[in-house]
């Protein structure tokens, strides 16, 4: 547990300490008259994290979903077929939000 938070909190002080770093990059890019060169990086950084993070997700909702339906069926073999459908139902929802990202993701790339 302390070393997820410890892991959580380094992550975040990263983030923190490279958001004064974004903000000076704009201003440069304003002050020598380039400002799509950083708005075109901001783009692809904010469509690959969307990505990123909704890929990871879901694969964890997705592998949360299977090991809950494989120990069901361990446990009552005969409720198998009743646990089959809602399961792939789940799985569609899910792999849906992944889909839905890569549209966003496709959207924010054609505004570059």
């Amino acid at each position: 547990m302390i070393r997820r938070l410890s892991t959580i909190l380094s992550a975040a002080s990263a983030f923190v300490l490279a958001s004064p770093l974004l903000a000076m990059a704009q201003e440069a890019a304003a002050a020598t008259g380039h400002p799509s060169a950083l708005r075109a990086g901001l783009i692809a950084l904010a469509a690959n994290i969307g990505i990123g993070v909704a890929a990871a997700g879901c694969g964890l909702g997705q592998g949360k979903l299977g090991a809950s339906a494989m120990e069901s069926i361990g446990r009552n073999p005969n409720s198998a077929g009743r646990i089959f459908v809602p399961m792939i139902v789940g799985l569609a929802f899910i792999e849906a939000l992944t889909l839905y990202s890569l549209v966003m993701a496709f959207v924010l790339q054609a505004k570059m």
